[in-house]
Formats: structure tokens, C-alpha cells, sequence
């Protein structure tokens, strides 16, 4: 499956916000885009600010698809399917993201970014309800146990990261156990629990059109 191996630095340039694709780079002055917030480009600096309705809606979903690593098509699928249930369909998206293995593995403070929980999935490191599962985009579901395999346990990344494990506020739709290396699916998240700043209408809207 195809994949983006560019500079993440470079994606949230583009967007003009700070998608927090980096671990601990984000957060300090060595961020690219707090020292050079302007388009990539030899004319970044200079490009015109004017954006049309297209853009504008265009650039919201480029946004989204770049914060969950979702591909185009993969992306497009999901909408497809957000329409499909009931509800308010920009939510349902988020949701289905949200869902995502390598989100919640994220979001359980497993990983410092979603690139790195995509990783650690591929890689065999948990399992789902007592079963191992290496695929990122596998949705959880409520109820649903995320743990870190035994074995994986012994591995020095982990014992390190055992002593920062709980740090990082856990979203109320989730259960963090962290003596035991678990995480617990409570609920589906509603959109106040998701803290994405994104407009979804604005990609609702593009897909509609």
C-alpha cells in the first residue's frame, strides 16, 4: 500500500496549522512551523492568501486525512460509509477514525504520535480482545480490550515508556490501565470528546458537491 515519505514537518506548513505529526519536536523551538510558518515552496512566503470556497474545503479535508495517515481513497471510503449511518455525517467520519487501532493506541498514550502507532501495530505489538492484530486501520469497537503483548513488554521502548504511561490525559471514551498495559473501549466518542480541531461540514460538503 502506498504511503507518504516526505517530511511530516512539510505537511503542516502546507496546512498552516500544527498537525502534531512529531513526537517531542512539536512541542519545542525546534518545530518547523513555529520557526517558518509559510507554505513549502521556493514562493511560500509570497503566495497569495486568498483562497477560494474550493480551497477552503479542499484544504479541511487534506487537513483531516494528514492528522488520522489516511490515504484518499481509504479516506473516501470512510465518508462513504459515515453516510451510510445515521446520524450527522461529519461525525460519523470522525468516529469511524477515531475507531481506528492505531489511534487508540495513540490516544492510550502508547505511542508519542500516530506514525509511531502505526508502526507498533505492523509490528505485532498488540493485541485486541486476546488476539494479536497488526493492522492499523482495524476498527475497535465498544467493549473492545487493547493490550500490549507479553512479550513486547521486555522490550527497553516499553519500559520506558511504562514510567511515563498515564501522563497524557486519556479521552473519557477510553479506559487506561496502566499497571497492565491494557486500554478499554467505554463508548463511541461523541464530538465533544473529539478534540481534532477540524470543520467537518467543510468535508461533507466537498464530497457532496
Amino acid at each position: 500500500m502506498a504511503k507518504y515519505t516526505g517530511p511530516v514537518c512539510r505537511l503542516c506548513r502546507r496546512e498552516g496549522v500544527k498537525l502534531f505529526l512529531k513526537t517531542d519536536r512539536c512541542y519545542t523551538g525546534k518545530c518547523s512551523f513555529d520557526r517558518r510558518p509559510v507554505p513549502p515552496g521556493e514562493h511560500g512566503a509570497g503566495r497569495r492568501t486568498k483562497v477560494t470556497d474550493y480551497g477552503l474545503h479542499l484544504r479541511e479535508k487534506q487537513k483531516t486525512r494528514r492528522v488520522y495517515g489516511v490515504l484518499e481513497r481509504q479516506f473516501r471510503n470512510y465518508f462513504v460509509e459515515a453516510k451510510r449511518r445515521k446520524g450527522v455525517t461529519g461525525e460519523q467520519l470522525l468516529r469511524i477514525l477515531e475507531s481506528r487501532l492505531d489511534n487508540i493506541v495513540f490516544r492510550l498514550g502508547f505511542s508519542g504520535n500516530r506514525i509511531e502507532a502505526r508502526q507498533l501495530v505492523r509490528h505485532g505489538h498488540f493485541q485486541v480482545n486476546g488476539r494479536r492484530v497488526d493492522i492499523p486501520s482495524y476498527l475497535c469497537k465498544p467493549g473492545d480490550i487493547i493490550r500490549l503483548s507479553a512479550k513486547s513488554r521486555d522490550s527497553v521502548k516499553f519500559k520506558i515508556l511504562a514510567e511515563g504511561l498515564g501522563i497524557r490525559p486519556t479521552p473519557t471514551w477510553l479506559q487506561l490501565d496502566a499497571s497492565d498495559f491494557k486500554g478499554t473501549v467505554l463508548h463511541v466518542p461523541s464530538r465533544e470528546e473529539i478534540d481534532v480541531q477540524v470543520a467537518e461540514h467543510l468535508i461533507v460538503e466537498l464530497y457532496s458537491r
